[in-house]
């Protein structure tokens, strides 16, 4: 509190801009490394520098092209020259890409005490031509658009302000944990393969999060975190994939969010498809059909409690607010225990799709799954498995010792009570990376259709493995 109540006495000074510029702190221009990071980079030589200025210069605003205009063409959506293709960034939007370190609420609270300027670019000579350019130095607003080769200035004293999140500690052992995660990694994206258990995001009861310990501790030569493009369940597990920059995480955004718009024109027959994602699921029961394809309308329903929602199937679109879910399913393997793997594939990507398609439309709720599925739960005639047919398969774990208090040795259908049997097994998705290099050296009107393709697979989870392993025995 006390460094905030200093920080505020000084932005409400007012400002000297013949001491501003004649003593400027000057950032380097974020978009010159090579892999596009708009990272807040120091000056390499701090001791040269002078302290008694009042503000710190960011680079220039260089315009870039629009990532959810990338993203669209990557996804086949092709866009004319000029239609959309140049960003619209706004000054906060500027500040925070140059400055990822500073917390968000104190940029928002130096915009709403008018501490920010702005310089446009035919006004200045250079930055210590203080008569030529002192009088276009304006204050600007957070939601004002920038311009090409607008020079925006900061109070000198963020520098001092405190970062906007304390660093999670991590055991070692942790800390390898993590990073044995990952499946892969590019200037542009980072592909982890997720466990049972844990969470992606924060929330309430949730002290440890994918989000925070990958912005933590996966951020590697670059000051920005990495950022979450699409979600997993706590209880699922699998690929999951993170944008390493703002740019690269608002291309994939639109990737993403093309593949549900663009889902009822796809053709199911064409082996292209700029985004694949497969599932693995072991459900209870088996579908008349062993493969065929799911489309049906998916809406909110808030139970009686007031507290708790589920996903259920919309019977009448004109009366209840819903979202079209459509997804692909066939048949990898049936049991003559009563249950079946199958092989996921949504086409859309709406909250909680497969569960309840597996549940409601093909009435085989996936194995663990208690919300959707308690039903047929309590009726399903448990595997009785003798103990000697197992004991080479199946290890007595410690969970005191298990990173971040993850159970991942039980859970398997010889549990009393299994864990959900989900899992994202393989993704396709366009080379992000190379995209993005190739926008910033040709024109807009590249084909990005010779893009190629990245393909993963993640190795089933322990239960899953091990339920796999008892229904093939």
């Amino acid at each position: 509190m006390t460094v905030l109540h200093q920080l505020r006495r000084a932005l409400l000074k007012p400002p000297s801009f013949t001491q501003a510029y004649g003593g400027t702190r000057t950032l380097t221009s974020p978009y010159h490394t090579e892999n596009n990071s708009t990272a807040f980079i120091k000056p390499d030589d701090q001791n040269n520098r002078k302290t008694q200025g009042k503000w710190l210069t960011l680079p220039p605003f260089n315009t870039t092209i629009n990532g959810a205009s990338l993203g669209k063409n990557i996804a086949g959506i092709r866009q004319s020259t000029g239609e959309g293709n140049e960003s619209t960034t706004t000054a906060i939007k500027w500040v925070m890409r140059c400055c990822p370190q500073l917390p968000r609420s104190l940029v928002q609270k130096l915009f709403r005490l008018r501490q920010v300027r702005r310089k446009p670019l035919e006004s200045s000579n250079s930055v210590g031509d203080v008569h030529a350019s002192e009088c276009q130095v304006k204050r600007v607003s957070a939601k004002d658009s920038m311009r090409f080769g607008d020079t925006v200035y900061l109070p000198i004293t963020v520098e001092a302000s405190p970062t906007e999140k304390t660093e999670c500690l991590c055991t070692e052992e942790e800390l390898k944990f993590l990073h044995d995660l990952e499946l892969y990694k590019d200037s542009a994206i980072i592909v982890i393969n997720k466990p049972t258990g844990m969470p992606v995001q924060g929330g309430i009861g949730i002290k440890r999060s994918l989000d925070e310990l990958a912005g933590t501790y996966m951020r590697y030569e670059l000051s920005e975190a990495p950022r979450l493009v699409h979600r997993l369940d706590r209880d699922s597990s699998g690929i999951l994939v993170l944008g390493r920059t703002q740019y690269s995480a608002t291309v994939l955004h639109s990737i993403f969010r093309e593949k549900t718009i663009g889902a009822s024109n796809i053709d199911l027959k064409s082996e292209k498809r700029f985004l694949q994602r497969k599932y693995w699921a072991l459900v209870i029961g088996s579908p008349r059909r062993p493969q065929g394809l799911i489309s049906v309308p998916l809406g909110k329903v808030v139970m009686d409690d007031g507290r708790s929602e589920r996903i259920t199937v919309v019977e009448n679109v004109s009366t209840t607010a819903s979202q079209h879910a459509i997804t692909e399913y066939r048949v990898l393997d049936s049991s003559f225990h009563g249950l079946t793997w199958l092989e996921l594939s949504p086409l859309t990507g709406r909250k909680h799709q497969l569960r309840v398609h597996c549940a409601e439309v093909l009435g085989t709720p996936i194995v663990g799954d208690y919300k959707y599925g308690w039903q047929a739960h309590k009726k399903w005639n448990r595997i009785q498995i003798a103990s000697s047919n197992l004991e080479h398969k199946i290890e007595v774990c410690n969970k005191s010792s298990l990173p971040f208090g993850l159970n991942l040795e039980s859970g398997s259908i010889a549990d009393k009570q299994p864990n959900l049997h989900l899992h994202c097994k393989k993704m396709v998705l366009p080379d992000v990376s190379s995209a993005i290099k190739q926008a910033c050296i040709s024109s807009s009107d590249y084909d990005f259709a010779d893009i190629k393709s990245l393909k993963f697979d993640a190795p089933l989870p322990p239960h899953m493995q091990r339920s796999w392993d008892i229904l093939s025995s």
